[in-house]
């Protein structure tokens, strides 16, 4: 006996190559294993079966040259919800591939590390809100002029000698740990003499004393 509904029986079977998908994860009665060729070909439904279909080599370079990371110059990947393994490294993929961007804005992605990607023509970086606790953890950015990184969790100034030979005139770090340092300030120039502005105040005449001296002003002689 034929239901009204057989006609439509199998009309939208797919093969799904190379799943890791098992039976018991399944959620949808719809989507179950299908009959095999040898079984529609006696049924004379072989039609139903759609077949995967092969991307070439052409098609894949062709997504590439759509997605065109390499030429971009100004990007802004920020607020990207990075929750999955798969797409923090797909996050870093694309990241690779910015050979040429100059600005990159990358807020609140929950980043803890990309020191493994280089970015050579970066002038201007932010990475606020992100869970960097130290610069060891940044990108290799050997242009950087801009830097910004308000809101991580960088606790000591260790490191932050690696953009001495840097162009970088802007550093940004409020609301970091190291913030509170002692003579947070008189540090920072110190190991960053061609830095012009910290959290946006421009270099002070007291910034450019070295922290051994400015101790001894806090020091009293009892007679």
């Amino acid at each position: 006996l034929k239901l009204p509904s057989d006609s439509f029986k199998y009309l939208g079977w797919c093969d799904i190559e190379e799943h890791g998908v098992r039976g018991n994860q399944l959620r949808c009665p719809r989507v179950r294993e299908g009959p095999s060729e040898e079984e529609l070909f006696f049924r004379k439904e072989e039609h139903t079966l759609k077949k995967r279909k092969q991307v070439t080599d052409t098609e894949t370079w062709e997504k590439r040259l759509q997605e065109n990371w390499e030429n971009c110059a100004e990007l802004n990947l920020s607020f990207q919800d990075l929750g999955d393994l798969y797409q923090v490294e797909n996050f870093k993929r694309i990241l690779r591939r910015l050979i040429r961007v100059e600005k990159l804005w990358l807020v609140d992605n929950s980043l803890t590390d990309l020191s493994a990607i280089r970015l050579p023509r970066c002038r201007e970086l932010n990475v606020n809100k992100n869970h960097f606790t130290s610069f060891k953890q940044l990108p290799k950015i050997p242009q950087i002029q801009h830097l910004s990184l308000a809101e991580n969790n960088i606790t000591t100034l260790s490191g932050i000698s690696a953009f001495r030979h840097t162009p970088l005139e802007s550093l940004i770090l409020k609301r970091n740990p190291c913030e509170f340092q002692e003579r947070y300030r008189q540090l920072v120039f110190s190991n960053l003499p061609n830095l012009k502005i910290l959290d946006g105040i421009p270099k002070l005449p007291e910034d450019c004393s070295p922290p051994d001296v400015s101790f001894f002003y806090k020091m009293c002689t009892i007679l």
